[in-house]
């Protein structure tokens, strides 16, 4: 089969509206090919160019990435790191300078407490980045950084808790106001890579809660489009009930 060919006639209408993808497996590819820790990471921003290119050719209006976790940066050695944050930075600079990203229109959006745990040089290019694409709603990228689901969602419930009016219900819409992801639209297609079919911190627990799951073995560097569409292919094949 040609996957090339088939993904386009797929109908529109079978294809998420928003993907989240879990990169797992960088440490893993790297290690496996004698390589530093942080070279896989590389690999894995490069992987990251290649799908977010993908999902805009084949029109997925809006698609997402766990960067890292609240523990990641603290857990592991400061060089790996130190060496992460660098990838951020050449990364989201490649991003503020592509015309792609203005051609199509791309909203960039940043969720987690990156602001609190990232230095100034990368939250200066951040910060450019969220400024310059503003105004556009055709495609929407965003990249959870420093973030983990059990923390949003502990977090969103203080909130709540410390506003809410005596009588007043919680409800769905007030939860979600009060999430670090409030702007995300519901996530209907989750993609894990690295080959450990599991979910982890909470991820997103709110927003994936009729997800569709999919985990795929291959480690995330090499995780390219062409298993990006088979991922599609097979959630374009699936029955959805949402509950009925």
């Amino acid at each position: 089969m040609d996957l090339e060919q088939e993904i386009p006639t797929i109908e529109k209408e079978s294809l998420p509206r928003h993907v989240v993808i879990i990169p797992d497996g960088n440490r893993r590819w790297a290690v496996k090919r004698g390589l530093k820790h942080w070279e896989g990471h590389e690999a894995g921003a490069e992987n990251t160019e290649n799908l977010v290119r993908e999902a805009q050719r084949l029109g997925i209006r809006e698609i997402s990435f766990w960067g890292s976790s609240l523990e990641n940066l603290v857990k592991r050695p400061v060089i790996e790191s130190q060496a992460l944050l660098g990838i951020y930075e050449t990364y989201f600079k490649k991003l503020l300078e592509s015309q792609d990203i203005h051609k199509d229109e791309v909203h960039i959006r940043f969720i987690g407490h990156w602001e609190e745990q990232f230095p100034e040089s990368l939250k200066k290019v951040m910060y450019a980045c969220l400024e310059a694409t503003k105004g556009y709603s055709k495609h929407y990228l965003n990249f959870l950084l420093a973030y983990s689901g059990d923390d949003d969602m502990r977090s969103a419930f203080q909130k709540v808790a410390g506003t809410l009016k005596p009588g007043e219900a919680v409800t769905d819409t007030l939860i979600k106001e009060n999430l670090m992801t409030r702007e995300l639209a519901p996530v209907e297609f989750l993609i894990r890579t690295g080959g450990e079919p599991h979910l982890s911190a909470g991820f997103m627990m709110w927003d994936i809660a009729n997800a569709q799951l999919y985990f795929s073995d291959k480690y995330y560097p090499d995780f390219d489009e062409k298993a990006f569409q088979e991922a599609l292919l097979d959630y374009a094949a699936r029955e959805r009930r949402l509950g009925r």
